[in-house]
């Protein structure tokens, strides 16, 4: 038993003896019943002078079926937790735990009632508002799991005092320089491959198979020919689109929102602006003054040393103009005109307006059709809910799926077969599905013309559905897919026979033969890639690919299928080059610290199965078998 622990232990040590298990409580939410014991059976596990009791044992297990359970989504059984190895997970972390909760009573080891107090306060789980420790909040989490005051503290403590040891082990621990020096090395070598690309036509033509030959794989292969389940249904989707009606919207209203809303229907006026800034607004009035007399704004422009970009404020509307004393200035000018000394935000300047586009706004004929639909939408989003209940009402007394659509002027659809994966007996795929996905699912977990709850979709509408027709699953016969079968068992035929090809080619490459020789001879080119790295995502070779051609030394052999799967690829690692300046502090920063907490755990690890063999352990079935099934 005490083996099968210590394997068991592996990599939950670290995890078990680094987490602060109370804060778990909070988001779990476990159970916090008190258990009763079998007379003498009160401890699950002992270890020298420690005990891991009944109930401490289903806390555990409770919050690890939890955990798991939200993984999965849904509450795992105790024969699934079983097969999931959770009961043994429980009991390796309990046992670690246990084991240095010993080791540091025979070190004398404790907490302070102050530091105790301190790491109390500084719980994430207990702050209020105000980010302070809240007393009131500590007395409701610790009642929401129906845990005691003093369990809590006993609890923190033996965590704390755990640290210690775990923090003696491994703090500060670092990947030995050589070590990361090796991998520096290994992930940045780089390769020249020298290969060849076998296509299929290699070992084409194929000639048809026998009828025996087609049978016995499609006997091996039935499953992936058998019919799925398909299902017909009927739905009706009601949304605000679905209940709209223009012609209710009268003219007069769509002329009231016209007049209320025309900003939206208008262009506002633009001007293209440039502006000349002066230093003083002495210098800013002889400009103008000079302009006056007969000089142009350009070449006051040329003689500040300016292009048009620089004085360009661009083309703009009033609200876009930042200053408004420039906005004012520069909408009162007519095309081409300069204005007089401006005290801009910047200093005085002068302008000039180069072009205007007058504001323009839309007629009302023009966007009459858009405001009438939008007013509609508008009122069947108002009065969805009560189509709803009239369309509920409807169903409840009596009606059927197409009758309360009729009744309120919806469309019913209808879907006559399609799968799990929303096709059609011949493969196409069924669109245009309100809620695809949802929708799907819920029609195959609905019984056959059983009125059902409707689905809400993205637009805060409804879709109802029905299920009229069940065609189960079920195996075809050769005759009904025979056209696949030939094309499936002639292209496993063709990669088999390509397969066999490339491996006869790649003897006589790695015989002596040279790659050019076997191009030659097939009329093909032979090809190489410079600068192949181990981790790539080569367009050539794919992530796996590359990674084969790593496996292997330099001047090795092999084959990989394209990443197309139109060919094999044959080849042979004509160089190896190491990266030049590889060495410790050429490694990434988050893969030191992950080599370290690796080698840390490993320390654990260790640490835990030493402690094994020093100290007497007891493992009491009953007491396990009695916290789970209370």
């Amino acid at each position: 038993m005490l083996t099968f622990l210590r394997n068991a232990a592996g990599t939950w040590v670290a995890k078990a003896l680094l987490s602060l298990l109370v804060l778990s409580f909070a988001v779990w939410g476990i159970s916090g019943r008190l258990l009763g014991t079998i007379a003498g059976h009160h401890s699950v596990i002992t270890v020298g002078g420690t005990s891991v009791s009944v109930n401490e044992y289903r806390l555990a297990y409770d919050r690890q079926i939890n955990t798991m359970s939200q993984q999965f989504g849904q509450r795992l059984t105790r024969d699934q937790a079983q097969t999931l190895g959770i009961d043994n997970q429980v009991l390796s972390q309990l046992l670690s735990g246990a084991l240095l909760d010993e080791q540091a009573r025979k070190m004398g080891l404790g907490l302070s009632k102050d530091r105790l107090a301190q790491l109390t306060r500084d719980d994430p789980a207990f702050k209020g508002p105000g980010g302070q420790f809240d007393r009131q909040m500590f007395d409701y989490i610790l009642r929401q799991v129906g845990m005691r005051p003093e369990d809590y503290l006993k609890n923190r403590s033996q965590v704390a005092v755990r640290q210690q040891i775990v923090e003696a082990v491994s703090d500060g621990l670092k990947a030995p320089d050589a070590f990361l020096k090796a991998f520096a090395l290994y992930r940045g070598e780089d390769r020249t491959i020298d290969y060849v690309a076998l296509p299929k036509s290699l070992a084409e033509p194929i000639d048809p198979p026998s009828e025996d030959a087609l049978k016995s794989y499609f006997e091996e292969n039935k499953k992936k020919y058998a019919a799925p389940e398909y299902r017909k249904f009927s739905y009706v989707r009601l949304e605000p689109e679905d209940i709209t009606d223009p012609g209710a919207v009268t003219d007069q209203q769509v002329k009231d929102d016209y007049d209320q809303n025309k900003a939206r229907y208008t262009t506002p006026e633009t001007r293209t602006i440039e502006q000349l800034v002066f230093k003083s607004v002495d210098d800013a009035k002889a400009a103008l003054d000079s302009i006056k007399a007969g000089a142009t704004f350009d070449k006051v422009m040329t003689a500040q040393g300016k292009t048009e970009a620089d004085i360009s404020l661009g083309t703009l509307s009033k609200d876009k103009v930042a200053d408004k004393a420039v906005a004012d200035a520069a909408f009162s000018l007519g095309v081409n005109q300069v204005s007089d000394v401006v005290q801009g935000s910047f200093g005085p300047v002068l302008l000039r307006v180069t072009e205007i586009k007058p504001e323009v706004v839309k007629p009302l004929p023009e966007v009459s059709d858009d405001i009438r639909k939008q007013l509609a939408l508008g009122e069947a989003s108002r009065v969805l809910l009560d189509v709803h209940d009239s369309y509920e009402d409807a169903r409840a007394g009596g009606a059927t799926l197409q009758e309360a659509a009729d009744k309120l002027k919806l469309k019913v659809v209808t879907v006559d077969a399609i799968d799990r994966a929303g096709q059609k007996p011949d493969g196409s795929v069924v669109g245009e599905l309100p809620e695809s996905a949802a929708l799907i699912h819920a029609v195959f977990d609905a019984e056959t013309g059983v009125e059902n709850d409707g689905l809400n979709t993205a637009d805060n509408g409804f879709v109802f559905y029905e299920v009229t027709g069940i065609t189960p699953a079920r195996d075809r016969t050769l005759d009904e897919v025979r056209e696949k079968v030939v094309a499936d068992w002639t292209a496993q035929e063709t990669d088999k026979r390509l397969a066999a090809k490339a491996s006869e080619l790649e003897k006589r490459l790695k015989d002596g033969t040279s790659l050019d020789t076997i191009a030659t001879e097939l009329k093909l080119e032979k090809q190489t890639k410079r600068g192949l790295k181990r981790e790539a995502d080569d367009a050539d070779f794919g992530k796996e690919g590359a990674a084969v051609m790593f496996s292997v030394p330099e001047g090795g052999t092999g084959i990989i299928p394209s990443p197309t799967g139109d060919a094999k690829i044959l080849y042979k690692v004509a160089e190896s080059f190491e990266p030049a300046g590889a060495d410790a502090s050429s490694v990434p920063e988050d893969a030191q610290k992950s080599f370290a907490s690796g080698m840390s755990d490993d320390l654990l690890d260790q640490l835990v199965a030493q402690l094994q063999t020093q100290y007497e352990v007891h493992i009491d079935q009953t007491a396990i078998e009695q916290a789970r099934v209370q």
